[in-house]
């Protein structure tokens, strides 16, 4: 599998991100932690070392919770979810499928969930 270099982008334009993925689409996936299943967003996996913020660092949201490890950032203005560091490996970062210029979720279903309710920080 060759890596997928992709331009990600918040609904309104004011975030656009680029990253790498090593695995490229193939490895899309869904968490069900307490977070993850509210937000119901699919991600794909890229290095964190990979994922440049191009435009609208400034207008991004962090949001953190229990043990820090992860986390999510959101446009301020348009409230969509870009991406997150994972706290499953902080060298990962999770990248909104969604907000990929030119792929559509839907074409990747069945998405597979990860078991997040029981992940290891949380024991």
């Amino acid at each position: 599998m060759t890596a997928l270099r992709v331009d990600a982008r918040c609904h309104c334009g004011a975030v656009h991100i680029r990253a790498t993925l090593p695995e490229g689409l193939r490895d899309v996936a869904r968490c069900d932690c307490s977070f993850c299943r509210r937000r119901g967003a699919a991600a794909v996996t890229a290095r964190a070392a990979d994922l440049e913020v191009v435009k609208g660092a400034e207008n991004l949201s962090l949001y953190s919770f229990g043990t820090h490890t992860a986390q999510h950032y959101f446009c301020k203005t348009c409230g969509i979810y870009t991406h997150h560091r994972r706290r499953s490996d902080p060298t990962q970062c999770g990248v909104n499928l969604g907000c990929i210029d030119g792929v559509n979720p839907r074409e990747h279903e069945p998405i597979r969930w990860t078991d997040g309710v029981n992940h290891p920080s949380d024991q």
